[in-house]
């Protein structure tokens, strides 16, 4: 199963001597300017890093989130429905209790993530499309407890389920981002005109960060009174919470232009469907037809054009000499690894791996540092360490 092979980054990605913006192609929505320098386009980076690849599994049916276990081992869910132990090697058969999945068009079994005592309590959370009456669905987030051996689930229930539900399959989010006492759900607007509308509302949560009790329920200090964190997300298939500081990020999908990685802020409106940095695919404007506006946040980062975000983590470790603190973000297209260097919260570099080569759709961090990405492209989770 484990093979090795070896890449050398390109230099033609990166000058940072030279100070230029990272090399991204024309963009779709030339008319619009950033903020300030660096919220796009920023100074191409060359860490001078080679990877070793290592193909820990393969044979994977669309993966979509995997999780690192303390006792070693991976959980990785398929969008098919299927939740698997990856341990020296081996693929397990599916895992016993999972939830029921509408696995059509962007639907099916999405995130998994460990609870902060899973040493203890075994408790695991899964984001996925919930099929609900009539033909619709939603975002939902279930818990359970992942037997000692790996083989099934038990106490399964949701946490979470979005509301209301809707006719269309498509932008679910969704990222599960447990912190303390809470979950962080992360969702999509389900794409269709009528129902991105429903990113503004606090009442429906479409096109929401979402936090609930980690036994379901809004939260106390919530500040709508319900379970809506933040509003005006367009589809949030990234999220991770940020060592330095204990705030959470995310990154969403913009249509043609207008990818987003946030910084999350309760009560905060990030604008879409009013303003955007991108257009529709037809090379209309979107809302206002502006990127801005009064009362909205602005992206602490852009793609245009778009890099159609998975998941990411920010890097901890030692093997990645100067990497800590720096976003590490799946890109589905053109695809690749995405590192973003940070300083405070702005974006100050750029640096691009694999680029056009695989379709990554999750990052995580191993237990000692290494990178893990789920190759959509291949079914593949490989194991990234410097040659």
């Amino acid at each position: 199963m484990k093979q090795i092979f070896t890449f050398v980054i390109a230099a033609a990605m990166a000058t940072s001597a030279c100070a230029q913006g990272v090399d991204q192609g024309r963009k779709n929505a030339p008319q619009f300017t950033p903020a300030w320098s660096n919220q796009t386009r920023a100074d191409a980076q060359d860490s001078g890093v080679s990877m070793q690849i290592d193909v820990l599994a393969e044979g994977l049916d669309t993966p979509w989130g995997v999780e690192v276990l303390p006792e070693g081992g991976y959980l990785v869910t398929e969008r098919s429905g299927a939740l698997r132990l990856v341990r020296d090697g081996q693929v397990s058969a599916p895992i016993d209790g999972t939830p029921q999945v509408l696995a059509q068009r962007q639907g099916g079994l999405l995130d998994v993530a460990l609870a902060e005592d899973f040493a203890t309590s075994r408790v695991i959370f899964l984001t996925y499309a919930k099929p609900m009456a009539g033909g619709m669905s939603a975002t939902a987030a279930a818990r359970g407890v992942l037997s000692a051996d790996g083989i099934a689930l038990t106490e399964l229930r949701d946490v979470f389920v979005q509301d209301p539900p809707s006719p269309n399959a498509m932008h679910f989010g969704s990222r599960a981002v447990p912190q303390g006492d809470f979950l962080f759900v992360t969702t999509g607007e389900h794409f269709s005109t009528r129902e991105r509308e429903f990113s503004q509302d606090v009442d429906k949560t479409y096109g929401k960060v979402v936090r609930v009790n980690l036994a379901g329920g809004g939260a106390a200090g919530n500040p709508f009174d319900n379970e809506v964190w933040t509003l005006g997300h367009r589809n949030v298939q990234g999220a991770d919470i940020r060592p330095a500081d204990g705030t959470l990020w995310t990154l969403e999908h913009g249509a043609a232009g207008g990818d987003e990685l946030n910084k999350i802020t309760a009560g905060a409106n990030y604008g879409w469907p009013v303003v955007s940095y991108g257009v529709n695919y037809n090379g209309s404007s979107i809302g206002s037809g502006q990127a801005r506006g009064e009362g909205f946040t602005e992206p602490q980062y852009y793609w245009d054009p778009v890099i159609a975000p998975g998941g990411f983590a920010f890097y901890e470790g030692a093997m990645f000499k100067g990497w800590e603190g720096d976003v590490l973000a799946a890109s589905l297209n053109p695809g690749g690894l995405v590192r973003l260097v940070l300083e405070g919260d702005r974006v100050v570099g750029e640096e691009r791996f694999l680029n056009g080569e695989i379709r990554v759709r999750d990052v995580e961090i191993d237990r000692d540092g290494a990178i893990l990405i789920l190759d959509n492209t291949q079914g593949r989770l490989l194991r990234l360490t410097p040659e």
